[in-house]
């Protein structure tokens, strides 16, 4: 909330921890589609953002669904290990202040690539913010137009993330329970996050915050190749 991105990132990554990512993302899949939707939403910009970004939104949704089996296949035992180094380049990244600039005429071929490659690895993870976030940067789009933009890249792959879900029958009744939680949880955030955003320098957040996604990459990452 105190962002207003995330929410899959943190909570895929937190949950991780105790469970494998693919139950995670199952838990998470229905309070990120919800609050994504809220944000696509919430601003005067959609026209222009489907319009400016169709490329990647459609290329992500393809790539998550030509990964489909990723996550549950022989290789789902790796998404742990793939999720803990996105998390590293993720803090990383916000951490080294590179600015990435796409100039316009590149945008469109250039924006296919990428969400075709954020697609893969979403299927694989359940994470979308690489390479999508550093893209979405690097063409130039105004604050609050990003964070429209952002609302409605993610709730486009979220949703296509639910369909490999559930023709991998990892939503059910069973993760019902845990999602209504996490759903209620979200909301809070928000609320909390939000009022929280208007006392705290939103610089010190932002590098506290990055700092803990590099750490918690790294734990999972050590932790799992531990056990392999």
């Amino acid at each position: 909330g105190v962002i207003g991105l995330g929410l899959p990132t943190v909570a895929i990554g937190l949950l991780a921890i105790v469970m494998p990512p693919p139950q995670a993302v199952a838990i998470v899949v229905v309070p990120a589609i919800v609050t994504n939707i809220w944000q696509t939403f919430a601003g005067p910009y959609l026209r222009d953002i489907i319009r400016r970004l169709w490329p990647l939104i459609v290329c992500t949704a393809i790539g998550i669904r030509a990964g489909a089996g990723l996550m549950t296949g022989p290789y789902a035992k790796d998404g742990t290990v793939v999720l803990g180094i996105l998390l590293v380049i993720y803090g990383a990244l916000g951490l080294s202040r590179i600015h990435f600039k796409v100039p316009q005429p590149h945008e469109k071929w250039l924006g296919a690539v990428v969400g075709l490659v954020t697609g893969v690895i979403s299927a694989a993870t359940g994470i979308q913010v690489i390479p999508s976030m550093p893209y979405m940067q690097a063409i130039g789009m105004e604050r609050d137009e990003l964070v429209q933009a952002l609302g409605v890249f993610f709730t486009v792959a979220t949703l296509a993330l639910a369909f490999n879900l559930t023709g991998a029958g990892l939503l059910s009744v069973a993760t019902a329970v845990p999602a209504v939680i996490a759903m209620a949880a979200a909301f809070a955030g928000m609320m909390i996050g939000q009022t929280v955003r208007t006392r705290m320098h939103p610089e010190t957040f932002r590098r506290w915050f990055l700092i803990a996604m590099v750490a918690l990459g790294i734990y999972l990452t050590a932790t799992t190749l531990a056990k392999l």
